[in-house]
């Protein structure tokens, strides 16, 4: 899943925990990079009970991670049309590697 930011891919950290942030947007779950983390205003959805942005979407539930209030998740909005979709990575990658095109 690339940032909903600026659209980097996460790579595999080295050791420990990965600097990349979830967080739900438009009820949809992204990742956010450590230098789009950086930005005042991510645009994330909020807890209802807490107003923190630490939630997590999951089965068609959104949990915020600061004070445990679940709820049911509305559909996700679509998607930004922005940001190339992986098969579209995928498919300019083999066309790269295998030299098509």
């Amino acid at each position: 899943m690339p940032c909903c930011r600026c659209g980097a891919r996460q790579t595999d950290p080295v050791r420990g925990a990965s600097p990349w942030k979830r967080g739900v947007r438009h009820e949809a779950q992204v990742l956010i990079c450590p230098d789009c983390q950086r930005s005042p205003d991510l645009d994330l959805d909020t807890c209802a009970g807490c107003a923190s942005t630490a939630l997590i979407r999951r089965l068609g539930e959104v949990e915020c991670r600061a004070c445990g209030l679940v709820r049911l998740a509305e559909a996700p909005a679509a998607r930004r049309p922005d940001l190339p979709s992986l098969a579209a990575e995928v498919e300019a990658a083999l066309d790269r590697v295998l030299g098509r095109k």
